[in-house]
């Protein structure tokens, strides 16, 4: 016979609700309660705010200090290649974990005297302080203030000459087609002559006749030469405006048949 117990029904549990069956008891259902009976405190909207925008500028931050760069394009002097307002990615990998070529649009600070003074702009100083701020950190173009952009014609050892018969420029005594410079232009209105030193460039922008490039600035720190240590890096997309947006890429035929420095060179 079946023992009694098994046979009774259990006593009510009086921490049922007798409609739901759910219970009642204190802190039932508060799966957050600590077992302090404290809930735990929620991260505020502001909190996760202010972290989404201090990690998105350190990301800038970073971005900007190894890997790519926003500039602005102040100038026609890399006319039509770039225009004056147009905005550009450099990649600061070059020179570095790459090195510099031939046909290679660098950007660069002024090795000394290329720039005229700067003209101050009307700014209150808040709108100064943010703007600075924010080209800090990446979130707005470099104005290239005391930067140039220019395109490389010779690197260390090259022999630079212009011109030949045609009127053109010749690299390690080969004259090279540069379809790049601007339409109406010629290769150089001033003959010249240079043997590239070590760790340099010689550089000249693609609109030649408005362009205050090695050419003009022998006179000056360098000799018209741009240090490799001053080159921030390699242009290397537009970006802005939307209309010019595209890969700036090396022209690499155009000095496919250049010897190295003192292969082939009568000069």
């Amino acid at each position: 016979m079946p023992d009694d117990a098994t046979l009774r029904d259990p006593l009510p549990d009086p921490t049922l609700d007798t409609e739901t069956g759910a219970s009642t008891a204190p802190g039932a259902g508060d799966d957050d309660v600590t077992p302090t009976g404290r809930r735990p405190r929620r991260p505020s909207l502001l909190r996760e705010t202010a972290i989404i925008v201090v990690s998105a500028l350190v990301l800038s931050l970073l971005l900007k200090t190894f890997l790519v760069q926003a500039f602005f394009i102040p100038s026609p002097s890399m006319e039509d290649t770039l225009v004056e307002g147009d905005r550009v990615m450099v990649s600061r990998l070059v020179p570095g974990a790459f090195d510099v070529h031939r046909g290679d649009v660098v950007v660069f600070k002024d090795p000394g005297g290329w720039l005229p003074p700067p003209v101050p702009q009307a700014e209150s100083p808040v709108s100064e302080a943010v703007r600075a701020a924010l080209t800090f950190v990446g979130l707005l173009p470099q104005d290239t203030g005391e930067h140039l952009i220019k395109r490389v014609i010779g690197t260390p050892g090259d022999h630079v000459v212009c011109c030949d018969a045609e009127g053109r420029v010749s690299v390690n005594g080969v004259s090279i087609d540069e379809a790049y410079i601007k339409p109406g232009s010629e290769p150089s209105e001033l003959a010249f002559d240079t043997t590239v030193p070590a760790d340099m460039l010689f550089v000249m922008g693609d609109n030649r006749q408005n362009s205050a490039d090695s050419r003009y600035n022998t006179d000056k720190p360098g000799d018209g030469f741009v240090p490799m240590g001053n080159v921030v890096g390699t242009a290397f997309v537009k970006v802005w405006p939307l209309s010019h947006l595209g890969l700036l890429r090396n022209p690499g035929d155009v000095f496919a048949d250049v010897p190295a420095p003192g292969v082939g060179d009568e000069g």
